[in-house]
């Protein structure tokens, strides 16, 4: 039976004060298991991307506590101290935002392979070399600089220098928004393989086929609160919600199209 490394509970984001005060994320719970491929989707302003970050101890929630392997992740204004710091990965949206523009693919990814590891430069050359390798970045374009490569190549560097920890989770929000149909297809097998070397995968989306594909179990977000969750193949072929239904009947193709007819038929 599969033990959940992430569990959270009553997640509440709020920005602002007064009559400015946005509620992101409203009262929101979740869990991950290890090795699990989890999906949250929903269109832009859902409140997905702030709950990942919140998952990933970037955005200190206003209310509500996130659990890692059982202990809390936020204590005070500190999260994911010492070693756990290294377990909880996010590859962001934009690859060349989170990318230094001054340093080569190498260099970047180097970097992080050496405060991850604690180890020289050469060596750290050497593991960033072969985690560039494994996401398909040959040794000439590790050698670039991110405008020097395509948005594939950008993210796929992104993802190199988040594995460089050895973490047990990855949280990528929206990482195939940014590039074309060829490189999302080569960036969801890499994540695919690293679902089988028990790697555990948050997939953060508006895009329902890139979820699909992935993940196993989702949560449909809207206005900063789940309205469904389950299952993924259960959701995609019987939804019950009419937001999750219309999430779906947008989908250009034949699934988009069986869920307009159902709708009618109905």
């Amino acid at each position: 039976m599969s033990t959940n490394i992430i569990e959270a509970r009553d997640i509440c984001v709020t920005f602002g004060t007064g009559s400015h005060k946005v509620e992101a994320v409203k009262n929101v719970s979740l869990t991950l298991a290890a090795g699990e491929p989890l999906g949250i989707v929903g269109e832009s302003g859902s409140g997905k991307s702030t709950l990942a970050r919140v998952l990933a101890g970037l955005q200190t929630p206003t209310s509500g506590q996130v659990y890692f392997n059982g202990e809390p992740l936020y204590k005070g204004h500190r999260s994911y101290t010492g070693e756990a710091r290294r377990q909880v990965q996010m590859v962001f949206q934009d690859p060349y935002a989170s990318l230094n523009p001054q340093l080569t693919a190498l260099s970047a990814v180097s970097e992080a392979v050496r405060i991850h590891n604690k180890c020289s430069k050469s060596e750290a050359d050497v593991k960033a070399l072969e985690l560039l390798r494994q996401m398909g970045i040959a040794q000439l374009d590790a050698v670039k600089k991110p405008r020097q490569l395509s948005g594939g190549q950008r993210q796929r560097v992104s993802v190199a220098r988040a594995l460089s920890a050895n973490p047990s989770i990855l949280l990528a929000d929206e990482p195939t928004s940014a590039i074309d149909q060829s490189a999302q297809a080569q960036l969801l097998n890499l994540f695919r393989g690293l679902l089988h070397q028990g790697l555990a995968i948050v997939l953060v989306s508006h895009d329902l086929g890139v979820i699909r594909y992935l993940t196993k179990r989702v949560y449909v977000m809207k206005d900063g609160v789940f309205v469904e969750s389950g299952d993924t193949e259960e959701i995609f072929n019987h939804p019950q919600q009419a937001y999750t239904q219309e999430l779906l009947a947008s989908i250009p193709g034949a699934l988009g199209a069986a869920v307009r007819n159902q709708k009618h038929a109905s």
